[in-house]
């Protein structure tokens, strides 16, 4: 059983930058994917970004291509998500998610449903 503590979210303006933090469990696993996601009222929870246990393979929904950066440090067990140059629509709940299911680097990891662990989510607001 690992557990997800997200952190970080709050309220910015367009064009302004948060960054989101999920502290980890400790665990052994040394081969697993671990990812954001958020949801906005009345909509499906969507994957935002994704990273490889080893550091070098990272993907991003297109929607936040370019804007955000995942990353993680290992020695603190702790997962990031940089989001810069925010907008109206990347208004949401966002959650750190982890598994050690997935098939090669985190094939498939858009779908929610992939995922084994979850945090509670913290609210990222963006609004002049």
């Amino acid at each position: 059983q690992v557990q997800l503590v997200e952190s970080g979210g709050g309220s910015v303006q367009p064009g302004g930058s948060l960054r989101l933090s999920c502290a980890a469990s400790a665990h052994t696993y040394t081969s697993y994917c671990m990812g954001w996601f958020r949801q906005a009222p009345g909509q499906e929870r969507e994957g935002v970004a994704c990273i490889y246990s080893d550091g070098r393979h990272t993907y991003y929904a297109d929607s936040v291509k370019g804007r955000f950066t995942i990353s993680k440090d290992v020695a603190k067990n702790t997962l990031y998500l940089q989001m810069n140059s925010l907008k109206l629509e990347d208004t949401a709940m966002y959650y750190c998610a982890a598994s050690i299911t997935f098939a090669g680097y985190c094939s498939g990891w858009a779908s929610s449903s992939m995922w084994q662990y979850w945090g509670q989510g913290t609210q990222v607001t963006v609004s002049s």
